[in-house]
């Protein structure tokens, strides 16, 4: 236990304890008086403001350095921040453009295949068309067969001929409501009769897909009497049962005697690039001249 004496000694230091607002009143005081006392004696202060400023105005130089350090590091994050968010908008931007521009150079060049189709209505303007598009092609036979988009509903009949760019791709083998199979010339089972535009002599075009791994298929049955040179055209027969006539089929090549002494056979290069189709027209009239498939 503390002892009286102890107690009145505390008691006596507790009684000099002072509120915090008696301090900064008195602080506040202290400040006015010196106010007033550096206005009334202004020369006797001014060698302590002179020291004072010494003391402080290189701690208010190095402040001010500071500041304004952190007030351009600041920006510049801000300005970093603002470039970022303006370089990914950019790029969004940039990647939606370069979308558009795909769009429009693939709808460009549906433009020019179409275009390039109906370049033949020249040629066979005597005879309807319908445009289709390849939608399945069979790669695995050198695509010997393919399925376009059109159907019996757009009047497709099997036996329509099928033409592209200048020249015969093959004929309607199947059809379906919405979709229809084109066989190729190139395709084993493939025969068109063909005729060489200065003779009335007719040969075969046999479709080969073995010899089509070297781009070319078979010619048979063409007469000693005709005259063939290398690189001469073949078209499309008026004899031919189910093709129409004066439809170039392709470009003869390898031209030898057989051994029978009576035809000759050759090598044909089609005129159409069958890995790159895409778009075709089919001929929207059958020729019913005979009945029997070719």
């Amino acid at each position: 236990m503390y002892s009286d004496k102890k107690v009145e000694d505390m008691n006596k230091r507790n009684k000099f304890t002072m509120d915090p607002k008696n301090i900064a009143i008195l602080c506040g005081i202290f400040c006015l008086i010196m106010i007033v006392v550096s206005f009334k004696f202004e020369k006797q202060v001014s060698p302590i403001k002179t020291t004072v400023g010494a003391v402080f105005t290189p701690m208010q130089n190095g402040i001010n350095y500071i500041g304004t350090n952190v007030t351009k590091r600041i920006t510049t994050i801000h300005s970093i921040k603002t470039l970022m968010k303006e370089n990914s908008e950019l790029k969004e931007e940039l990647k939606k453009v370069k979308g558009e521009n795909r769009l429009l150079l693939q709808q460009k060049d549906e433009l020019d295949s179409l275009r390039k189709l109906y370049d033949i209505e020249g040629k066979y303007e005597e005879l309807p068309k319908v445009a289709a598009r390849i939608i399945s092609k069979d790669p695995t036979n050198w695509y010997s067969t393919f399925t376009i988009d059109k159907g019996s509903k757009d009047g497709i009949k099997v036996d329509m001929n099928v033409i592209a760019n200048d020249g015969l791709v093959g004929i309607v083998s199947e059809v379906g409501y919405n979709y229809s199979k084109i066989r190729t010339i190139i395709d084993d089972k493939s025969n068109v009769t063909s005729v060489f535009l200065k003779s009335t002599e007719i040969c075969n075009v046999s479709g080969n897909l073995k010899s089509m791994k070297d781009g070319k298929i078979d010619v048979e049955s063409i007469s000693m009497d005709v005259d063939v040179s290398e690189g001469e055209a073949l078209y499309t027969s008026y004899e031919s049962p189910k093709f129409q006539p004066g439809i170039l089929i392709g470009y003869v090549s390898d031209i030898k005697e057989d051994s029978n002494g009576l035809t000759k056979s050759a090598k044909l290069t089609p005129v159409i690039n069958f890995e790159e189709l895409d778009t075709v027209l089919v001929i929207t009239s059958v020729k019913t001249i005979f009945e029997e498939e070719e």
